[in-house]
């Protein structure tokens, strides 16, 4: 009974990444490319098996299935690492998220994402990141510090302090640079977004948008 319990749930999750890659991703394909063309979709389901060996006492063969993902896909997760539902990471190449790393539901991870630590000690010592947050290419979160639930982490920032729910940040070391909004479907706008929710698209994946015009904002 058990086994098929297992099996039930397997499917249930596998269900929900695939939704969740369509969600995110306009240019996914049919089911075939999903299954076939989406590294990010693959490392994240060898570390559900690689998650519950660890949890089961077989870190060798998880840390063996870790690496078998890492040369595949290019993504490194450690199994020891909590990932929470529909997570997606779109290209996938050059993520690393460290062994106490715990990511939230819905999060949305570009590729060269990194979750380290600051230094080697025993312990937490990995970030904490929340529901619906998104990670722009290239970003780097570093020690164990929280990333609030929505908040946005533009491309190639450098994280060392904790990230309110809700905020954009951007730069080395990342400074916030606003907040973000709920968008308005019938105009595309965000609600209540002000000059800056611009710059937030441009920022959200490749860094551009001279994040330091916004520094002493």
């Amino acid at each position: 009974m058990r086994s098929l319990d297992l099996l039930a749930a397997a499917r249930r999750r596998v269900r929900e990444d695939l939704g969740a890659f369509r969600e995110r991703d306009p240019a996914a394909g049919s089911l075939l490319v999903l299954l076939t063309c989406y590294p990010g979709l693959h490392a994240l389901w060898i570390y559900r098996i690689a998650h519950l060996c660890w949890a089961g006492g077989h870190t060798v063969i998880a840390r063996l299935l870790s690496q078998v993902a890492r040369l595949t896909t290019g993504v490194e997760i450690h199994p020891a690492a909590d990932v929470g539902r529909r997570v997606v990471i779109d290209h996938g190449i050059g993520v690393v998220v460290g062994s106490t790393a715990e990511v939230g539901d819905d999060v949305l991870i570009y590729h060269g994402v990194t979750l380290g630590n600051r230094r080697p000690t025993d312990g937490k010592r990995h970030p904490t990141v929340g529901d619906d947050v998104m990670l722009g290419a290239n970003a780097t979160v570093l020690g164990p510090i929280e990333v609030g639930d929505g908040a946005t982490v533009g491309g190639a920032a450098a994280v060392v302090d904790p990230v309110d729910p809700g905020t954009t940040v951007v730069g080395n070391p990342a400074r916030p640079v606003g907040t973000t909004h709920p968008v308005d479907e019938s105009t595309g706008q965000g609600v209540g977004a002000g000059d800056g929710a611009g710059d937030i698209d441009r920022i959200v994946c490749d860094g551009s948008g001279r994040p330091g015009d916004h520094a002493d904002d």
